[in-house]
């Protein structure tokens, strides 16, 4: 395997990254925004199966996952044959719904971690979302930049930020003009799809109240107002809504 063009001699393990350029330890294409529009999504999937044919992987210091907003996605990128690369790629769907964009991207590697604390290391993560301040994706990240799920996959495949696609390898001779799709590829592997088919969505959710058995286990109280936990660590009443009269 050809070593990626961020490599340069000086790097700090486990990174192949040059000083002058910030390495990418988080790659995910998320719930948010743009990953409801399946041209973006499709071409996410074509991306990664031209760079999985020509011997491109991952590199191991980036964390990466997919989440989308839909299982609709789940199935239309299978029906396409996308699924499969996207996974050799390490995009496996981890869940639909905010994750990664809310800050529910779990820990990176050990080996990363410990490398951004003794080092004081600035290093980025790159995600399809729309939140992206510091500190937001993961407490140890400080860049966080936002780009199309088909870029996500390429800055993943970089490993790195401040690349000039144009004259700057993705790996070995390989450039992200090589490997990105056309919009006739994009608009038949829609096609094929069945993304814009009504049927993909009406199969993915006919059973939507009865397909999750975890979700339906969980206990409620009947009531038209949300019960605030006061032992609860992830949402709490806002206090500005305690004091406002009723």
């Amino acid at each position: 395997m050809d070593k990626h063009h961020c490599t340069e001699e000086g790097t700090i393990s486990p990174f192949t990254v040059p000083s002058s350029r910030l390495p990418v330890v988080l790659a995910s294409i998320t719930s948010c925004t743009n990953t409801s529009n399946p041209n973006l999504m499709i071409a996410a999937g074509l991306l990664a199966k031209k760079a999985v044919e020509r011997g491109l992987r991952v590199p191991e210091f980036v964390k990466t996952s997919h989440a989308p907003g839909s299982r609709a996605v789940t199935a239309y990128l299978e029906n396409a044959g996308l699924l499969a690369p996207l996974e050799t790629l390490g995009f496996h769907v981890a869940g639909y719904g905010c994750m990664t964009c809310i800050g529910n991207s779990g820990p990176l590697s050990a080996e990363v971690e410990k490398s951004i604390t003794e080092n004081n290391l600035t290093v980025a993560a790159v995600l399809s979302g729309n939140r992206n301040f510091e500190g937001r994706i993961h407490p140890l990240i400080k860049a966080n930049y936002l780009a199309s799920p088909p870029l996500v996959v390429a800055f993943a495949l970089a490993g790195c930020m401040g690349m000039d696609f144009k004259t700057d390898p993705l790996s070995g001779n390989v450039f992200l003009a090589d490997v990105y799709p056309t919009d006739e590829e994009i608009a038949d592997a829609v096609e094929k799809s069945k993304a814009l088919s009504p049927e993909t969505y009406q199969k993915c959710y006919e059973n939507v109240y009865q397909s999750n058995e975890v979700w339906n286990s969980i206990p409620t109280q009947p009531s038209s107002l949300f019960a605030w936990d006061e032992s609860s660590t992830y949402i709490q009443e806002p206090p500005f809504l305690i004091c406002s009269p009723r």
